[in-house]
This record gives C-alpha cells, structure tokens and sequence, in this order.
C-alpha cells in the first residue's frame, strides 16, 4: 500500500511540476533574458548532475580523469556517441586494470 501512496505523490509532483506554468503564464514570454535563461536552464541542470557523477562512479578518481579525457578528445573530432561512451569506459577499465 505504501509504495502505491509513494507512487502516487511522485506522479502527482511531476505533474504539478509541469503543469503551474502552463496555469500560470498565460501570455507570451518577451524578456529576452528569461526567454535565455529558460532555454539554457536543462543544458545546466544536466551538467550539474553528470559532471559529479562522472568523476565518482569509479571511485578513483584517476581513472574518472582518464576515461573524461578520453571521452573529450573523440567528442572533439565529432565522434559518433556510441563510439566516444564505449571508448571512454573502456579507457577506465583499461587505467583501472594498471592503476
């Protein structure tokens, strides 16, 4: 029964998350710093949570720099995704094996 109840308020808040603005902000949005701070708003929220969470999910931080590094470099010369993530945990598990 609880975990329905904690169900039920997570479904609850993600809809009420996202439904306010809608209720409330009826009119067009003209401010050109709002309209900026509102497009750029996920791009920060993201990093703020990845960036973290790259660096402590191998619990050294060595190879967390390795498999960054490596990982920056191949998204520099426009790398396909798949290629630049299998290259940077395979980089980690490569510098885990040797550090």
């Amino acid at each position: 029964m609880t975990i329905a109840l904690y169900i039920a308020v997570m479904a609850g808040v993600t809809y009420l998350i996202r439904m306010l603005p809608f209720a409330f902000f009826t009119k067009k949005i003209e401010s050109t710093f709002v309209k900026s701070l509102l497009y750029y708003m996920p791009y920060a929220v993201l990093s703020a949570m990845t960036i973290p969470a790259v660096f402590y999910s191998t619990g050294n931080l060595a190879t967390a720099i390795i498999g960054t590094a490596v990982a920056f470099v191949l998204a520099y010369f426009d790398l396909p995704l798949i290629v630049v993530a299998l290259a940077a945990a395979g980089s980690v598990f490569v510098a885990g094996i040797f550090i």
